[in-house]
């Protein structure tokens, strides 16, 4: 039986503030959203477990800066698993829910199936890029793979290149409640300082690995005893407190932080989504020449295309594609 609680809070991203510490944070709980994601392809258990981890932190994050778009997550390194993408749109009207994608490449013949994932990424980055909508100028962040997990290279960004000091816990793996069948869960708690008038950062590389910021380089004083405080009481979480659904994101707030006065604001729901259409295969495929639309025909006549995120599968017409096109798409209605 699947309970009110679970009912309530799977696939949301709830934020609160600690008023005490001046901290502001999240807590996402992904469930079904998840299951979609991840039910698109039949990755190797160590390669969903990162786009788990990606999904999470990409709901965390995406929910705390106010997008009137997209934020996309993307993970490029030279191991096995090369590519991890996610997008998170925000809401399309007030009230409404957010949608996520995911999906990963990886090489089948060198991935250790037995060893953990993130060092199978190998050397690269981690990419953060907000799309604010037309007549704005994308924004882009990088910071290099290094802590041993996602969520450290999220806390290493957002330290590095936003002066802000970030935690992340989460928790994410294959669940079975009473009576129910396997499926994904996932969730997390992410914690912010405010943003301050004057960050306090070291004059000479800081002390995070390979020299990046790390929070201690960025804060001092009350400051830095308040964050401190903070992040001790969320290192006594539990992953089933994480991803519930027994505990209430709201329960677990007061059970962490009932002397920092959290203060919950309302909560964010998400579902699968993908923005794939015809129209926008067709658009990336108009810069091609009529040889290169050929290169891309098939034996039986025709080019496909499918969309990584959610197996939709499209079949064109060659003569409908490409800046030397010469029928026009309008033409097969």
């Amino acid at each position: 039986m699947t309970s009110l609680s679970q009912i309530a809070w799977d696939d949301t991203v709830l934020p609160f503030q600690l008023d005490r510490s001046d901290i502001r944070g999240r807590v996402a709980r992904l469930d079904g959203v998840l299951d979609r994601i991840l039910a698109q392809h039949r990755y190797p258990s160590v390669v969903e477990a990162l786009v788990a981890e990606a999904a999470v932190l990409t709901a965390l994050i995406g929910q705390t800066i106010k997008l009137r778009w997209k934020l996309s997550l993307q993970i490029r390194g030279n191991g096995p698993i090369r590519i991890i993408a996610t997008d998170y749109y925000a809401p399309s009207a007030e009230g409404g829910s957010a949608r996520m994608r995911a999906w990963a490449s990886y090489d089948a013949e060198r991935l250790d199936t037995d060893a953990p994932g993130f060092p199978q990424i190998g050397s690269g980055y981690l990419a953060l890029l907000l799309d604010q909508g037309s007549g704005t100028t994308p924004y882009q962040g990088i910071t290099p793979l290094a802590g041993g997990s996602l969520s450290a290279c999220a806390e290493t960004y957002f330290a590095q290149s936003e002066q802000l000091p970030t935690r992340f816990a989460l928790s994410f793996g294959r669940s079975i409640l009473p009576g129910g069948a396997e499926t994904w869960r996932a969730g997390g708690v992410m914690l912010q300082h405010m943003p301050k008038a004057s960050a306090v950062v070291a004059q000479e590389g800081g002390s995070g690995e390979g020299g990046l910021l790390a929070p201690a380089d960025i804060l001092d004083g009350e400051e830095g005893e308040n964050w401190s405080r903070a992040n001790l009481l969320l290192d006594t979480v539990e992953d089933l407190e994480l991803i519930g659904p027994g505990v209430a994101p709201t329960d677990l707030l007061v059970r962490l932080f009932h002397e920092e006065g959290p203060r919950v604001f309302d909560a964010q729901t998400v579902h699968f989504g993908c923005s794939c259409s015809e129209a926008k295969v067709r658009q990336s495929l108009s810069i091609y020449s009529a040889k290169d639309i050929g290169h891309m025909t098939t034996e039986a006549g025709i080019v496909t295309a499918d969309c990584q995120f959610c197996g939709a599968h499209y079949e064109f017409d060659p003569a409908t594609l490409g800046f030397e096109a010469t029928k026009s798409a309008d033409d097969l209605s």
